[in-house]
């Protein structure tokens, strides 16, 4: 019998995106399954590639290199949607990594159907992404890509409360805050499909960003921590830039981020006064 971990590299060891992401969503029912029957599979250990596997295409650059479109051509709606679909590429290996990479600390079996269910909304919101794409005569893999999106897994690979901070609270967290105007860009343009898969995206994504704040605080108090010091304390050490305003609050408030553990990082930013 296969054990969790060993699923998730499995599913890191995929290259194609399409292909990942069934194994993703096939792996993410097998365990589902066996927590419904009472039986659930073995989580186990494991050695993640210090990569995921990637397809040859997209071509990835340094940020810095990745051209800039206007959203509001056609082309920039396309390098938009194919950014968009990096993003959720990336984030189907990174919820898989956490189960295979930190195997070996105890975790409640709760921990393990957060990760596996985000895994598979993440393939699922690929798969979306890249439908919209090919509606547009377009693909994932037609343009080049950001190829700093791994820094995040690669500086935390030894800190499971650094990965928690870095990667759902403050990156995913960042999505809640963008995706409003990129449906509203979608919407102007009268792109009903992309529309319909951003407000997936977005309505699920408060659920991720939820789990890491709900384990990043389960494991605070587990090691007798500060939550909202030892946040800002792991951001500030593996996060590469700060916060930028504006903030979705409400979502944010919503997944369980109140503003005391975010607008601090945002250096040199006055945060609103909610006394006036």
């Amino acid at each position: 019998m296969k054990t969790l971990a060993e699923m998730a590299v499995e599913v890191l060891s995929t290259a194609d995106g399409r292909a990942k992401c069934a194994l993703s969503q096939a792996h993410a029912a097998r365990w589902v399954e066996a927590r419904k029957a009472g039986a659930p599979l073995p989580v186990g250990t494991a050695h993640p590639p210090d990569h995921p596997a990637r397809p040859a295409r997209p071509e990835l650059l340094a940020p810095r290199d990745v051209p800039r479109r206007r959203p509001g051509s056609a082309l920039g709606r396309i390098a938009l949607l194919h950014a968009v679909a990096h993003i959720d590429l990336n984030a189907v290996d990174l919820h898989w990594d956490i189960i295979a990479r930190f195997g070996h600390i105890p975790m409640p079996l709760g921990f393990y159907d957060d990760w596996v269910k985000s895994a598979a909304e993440e393939s699922r919101h690929f798969n979306l992404i890249c439908d919209c794409l090919e509606g547009l005569g377009s693909h994932y893999g037609a343009l080049p890509a950001h190829a700093g999106m791994w820094q995040a897994a690669s500086d935390t690979a030894g800190d499971l409360h650094g990965r928690l901070a870095v990667v759902p609270m403050v990156l995913e967290a960042r999505g809640l805050d963008v995706t409003p105007g990129m449906i509203e860009i979608f919407r102007a343009a009268g792109l009903t499909g992309a529309v319909a898969a951003l407000e997936t995206i977005y309505a699920e994504e408060v659920g991720h960003v939820a789990y890491g704040a709900k384990w990043f605080n389960w494991l605070c108090g587990r090691d007798g921590l500060d939550p909202k010091a030892e946040f800002h304390a792991l951001v500030r050490r593996y996060f590469h830039g700060r916060p930028k305003p504006p903030f979705n609050e409400e979502k944010r408030a919503e997944a369980g981020l109140p503003p005391d553990f975010y607008w601090p990082l945002a250096e040199g930013i006055k945060p609103p006064s909610y006394a006036e």
